[in-house]
């Protein structure tokens, strides 16, 4: 079976992927991309590749590979082209596309081509820089800009400003739109205040310092989209058979996308393939859409992930396929964690974002294990729960019945029974689970000496967890204490079942 590469796409084989045509492979490079990953190549290249096919934006992407890590022989191999496969639901309907995107121009390595990189700084056509170096790719370290090439991503751009700046004589209309898309708060603002710090400590220019401030504008942005990469061998071979050739960088990814950017006219202008697909935001502020995800996708994640285990299932969309427990969720979701959203957000536009989060929980394509959720479980609970329902409690009133249940599984959740070298271990229903979070030993120690009520108080009452008493919150604990018996008494299913009948006949009473 044939490889995919430019050949193979202008020979117009006949195949169940959309093709570009030979006038995309001419178009000039706009885009610097740090980062060969599947997120990049799944939402900013697609973005990309899809305002191209549309006349829009007309640009394609330079890509750094910045880690000795692996290699870019496939790309050469295949002229830079790769498939996405989408797969998912939307608005409950299934989807299912295939696109070769040839967004990606050349990849370079910054290890063996940093001059080919630099030379790049000199292209009159190039305005954006991408990135996705993981979180710890923003960070401040010692490093020389002058080195070929230098230790840190933030060293690596700074230099590559800085030779821009040089090739066009401190034009500040040769300023750059850089987007950088790690999963950092704030990334952009992160990124920009550790290139002023570079600029300062390696003593460049004040004239370049003013430049880089003034000329180029950094910008906060969040991603969203579940990128998996290549699927497993079975579906591979399923691929290649219908789509008639092989390919080594074939990525599957879900079908919503966000990429949210804090920007301005000016960047929207630059940015033009936003034009392409709702799922790019460009606004001044996207703090909107950061407690969206963090408190209906990721929250509701977190709040689901031990009672789904109690009640027997493995990954989320197997339990999303029953009736009760898609109920649950729904209702945690939607009348629990929407309301407690600690930021102004109008209900209809949470409506929708929850509804999104439903059709992607239940992606038959998507393997998302509870197990791998609950890493870091205490922590996420801290991060994603706490400020919800100590907004719930302070603007709606009342007991949040769903977060209770969510937070009563956990406690069990974290019972410990028995130490190892890779560290305590759980069971659940005849079946023994690693809980990889750092205060294991700690709740192990409590449930040694507590019985649930007396355990639960001493919990939420630990600030040092949570950042406040939750003790405070009222009526908070009794719900917990309740609910952690049932579940113990009765199992995860028979716990659930009478809750969801209880809070429907509560409903009944009021109309």
């Amino acid at each position: 079976m044939p490889h995919l590469s430019k050949f193979l796409v202008l020979s117009a084989p006949s195949t169940a992927a959309s093709l570009p045509t030979a006038a995309h492979f001419e178009l000039p490079e706009k885009v610097l991309q740090f980062g060969t990953g599947v997120l990049l190549r799944g939402l900013p290249d697609y973005f990309i590749e899809k305002a191209n096919r549309q006349g829009i934006f007309n640009g394609r992407i330079v890509v750094v590979k910045s880690t000795d890590g692996g290699d870019i022989t496939a790309f050469e191999r295949q002229d830079g082209l790769y498939t996405l496969v989408v797969r998912g639901i939307e608005d409950g309907q299934t989807v299912e596309e295939n696109m070769v995107c040839s967004a990606i121009s050349r990849v370079l390595s910054a290890k063996s081509q940093w001059d080919e990189i630099l030379a790049c700084a000199a292209n009159p056509e190039l305005t954006i820089v991408i990135s996705n170096t993981t979180e710890v790719g923003i960070q401040l370290v010692a490093d020389d800009v002058t080195q070929t090439p230098p230790v840190s991503f933030p060293g690596k751009l700074l230099a590559f400003l800085y030779a821009r700046y040089q090739a066009f004589n401190g034009d500040k209309a040769k300023g750059l739109v850089i987007v950088p898309t790690e999963l950092v708060v704030d990334n952009g603002t992160k990124l920009e205040g550790i290139l002023l710090e570079q600029a300062h400590r390696n003593n460049l220019p004040a004239e370049f310092i003013d430049w880089l401030e003034t000329a180029n504008s950094v910008c906060n942005s969040l991603v969203d989209r579940i990128v998996p990469g290549r699927p497993d061998v079975t579906m591979q071979d399923t691929l290649a058979e219908q789509l008639g050739y092989d390919d080594e960088l074939l990525t599957m990814s879900e079908v919503y996308t966000l990429w949210a950017i804090e920007g301005d006219e000016h960047v929207k202008e630059v940015l033009s393939f936003h034009q392409v697909d709702k799922g790019v935001v460009i606004q001044p502020d996207i703090n909107q859409f950061r407690e969206l995800k963090l408190r209906l996708l990721n929250g509701t994640h977190t709040l689901s992930c031990a009672l789904a285990i109690l009640c027997g299932y493995t990954t989320v969309r197997e339990a999303m396929d029953d009736q009760q427990f898609a109920s649950f969720v729904q209702n945690l979701m939607l009348t629990d964690l929407l309301p407690g959203i600690p930021y102004a957000i109008d209900e209809q536009v949470g409506q929708r974002f929850g509804m999104q989060v439903l059709d992607r929980f239940r992606n038959p394509y998507i393997e998302h294990r509870w197990l791998s959720i609950s890493l870091n479980y205490t922590t996420k609970q801290q991060m994603r729960n706490v400020p919800t329902l100590l907004h719930y409690s302070r603007q709606v009133g009342g007991v949040p019945h769903y977060v209770a249940l969510g937070f009563a599984a956990y406690l069990l959740f974290m019972r410990g029974t028995r130490q190892e070298a890779s560290g305590w271990h759980g069971e659940i229903n005849g079946t023994e689970y690693l809980i990889q979070d750092d205060k294991a030993g700690y709740f192990a120690d409590l449930w040694n000496r507590l019985g649930p009520a007396e355990l639960t108080r001493t919990v939420l009452h630990n600030s040092a967890l949570w950042g406040h008493d939750l003790l405070t919150v009222p009526g908070f604990a009794d719900e917990v204490s309740n609910y952690l018996e049932q579940l113990i008494e009765q199992g995860g299913k028979a716990t659930l079942s009478k809750v969801l009948n209880q809070t429907v006949d509560q409903q009944a009473a009021v109309k």
